[in-house]
């Protein structure tokens, strides 16, 4: 088999004609170009934000975790506590 090397004998010269498959599947390939393209968009968008933006979300969620350990933990030594006076009751009654 011999290749013609005049510029004319290229795949685009004359494009194939394409079945329907082959066409939905082209359309599906450049839909997800598309959305490949609009996802680096967005991380580009994330990479560039501001560190600071980022570390005030950080410095908030920190301090709404805090509060709610520190609301556990009166919870729990709530509960204790309570424990220890009900036992303390039944042992002081016998």
């Amino acid at each position: 088999m011999e290749r013609s090397t005049t510029p004319t004998s290229g795949l685009l010269v004359t494009p194939p004609e394409l079945s329907p498959l082959e066409q939905e599947v082209l359309d599906e390939y450049e839909r997800l170009a598309e959305n490949m393209k609009k996802l680096a968009a967005q991380l580009d968008d994330l990479t560039n934000a501001p560190a600071t933006d980022i570390l005030d979300g950080l410095r908030e969620l920190e301090r709404k975790t805090s509060l709610v350990f520190t609301l556990l933990k009166a919870s729990v030594y709530s509960i204790v506590l309570q424990q220890e006076i009900e036992w303390g009751g039944e042992t002081g009654g016998q």
